[in-house]
């Protein structure tokens, strides 16, 4: 994902997403639980020195998104969210990426942000 464009893209996903007559179900606090669960790995991302992203975090990340399918299963919108965000085309193409990864945290950040200015549910 381009970095300088992700807020752009992530208002665009938020806009359509308010579209769904199913969108006041998606609340803060379940968008937040998945940004919570991105901020885990990125405590551990900041302290590591290389660029390249060690296996262990490596395997993080991708739990997140079994994670991320779980809840997909669970709840409609954020399977919706999850699937107009691209968030599996962003996770699975991380691999060892420090910075590709810190872009998809601003994503998710920015995600977060315009779900809250946009009136999203509690």
């Amino acid at each position: 994902m381009n970095t300088s464009d992700y807020t752009a893209k992530a208002e665009k996903v938020i806009l359509e997403l308010r579209k769904d007559r199913y969108y006041h179900n998606f609340t803060t606090s379940k968008i937040r639980n998945i940004l919570s669960m991105v901020n885990e790995i990125y405590n551990d991302v900041l302290g590591e020195k290389d660029d390249s992203l060690p296996t262990a975090i490596q395997d993080r990340i991708m739990h997140l998104k079994v994670r991320l399918i779980y809840e997909c299963g669970r709840e409609r919108m954020v399977k919706k969210f999850y699937e107009k965000a691209g968030l599996d085309e962003i996770i699975s193409g991380i691999g060892s990426s420090k910075k590709k990864f810190i872009s998809f945290v601003r994503y998710m950040e920015a995600l977060v942000a315009y779900h809250l200015y946009y009136g999203g549910g509690e």
